[in-house]
């Protein structure tokens, strides 16, 4: 008879099984919060996202979107970014549809956000809120 290294005289019948264990699953990573921008990163995202809207209103969204929860000053100047230049995208629209007014509408328009984008600019990078003097206000 053979003797068992633990002990077992042989009336186990799972002798030298193992018990199912899980498959091997690596920790899931911990989401680390971002680090709140500094009072000048601040100023300089908040800047960009009106500067942002020389060319429309897709680099506003994205400042807005991504460092809203980072800086107080990108959060409001990005999002009165954003409502200026959903407010022109609506002149486009508007522009697209009428027949004969349409071309001016758009170009009022386009020379309109550019002017008001480097004026938010303009003031953004120096600290200062701005306000566009026309804007719908559906980003609350």
């Amino acid at each position: 008879m053979m003797s068992n290294s633990t002990g077992n005289n042989g009336d186990d019948p799972n002798l030298g099984q193992r018990p199912p264990q899980q498959p091997y699953q690596p920790a899931a990573p911990t989401p680390v919060a971002a680090a709140p921008l500094t009072e000048t990163e601040d100023r300089q995202w908040a800047s960009f996202a009106h500067l942002g809207g020389i060319i429309g209103p897709l680099p506003s969204l994205i400042i807005w979107l991504v460092f809203k929860d980072r800086g107080r000053f990108t959060a409001q100047e990005g999002k009165e970014a954003l409502n200026f230049q959903i407010t022109i995208a609506i002149l486009y629209v508007i522009g697209s549809i009428l027949p004969f007014v349409g071309a001016l509408i758009i170009f009022a328009a386009w020379v309109v956000a550019i002017i008001f984008s480097i004026l938010g600019f303009l003031k953004a990078k120096d600290g200062q809120a701005y306000r566009y003097p026309f804007a719908l206000r559906l980003i609350k």
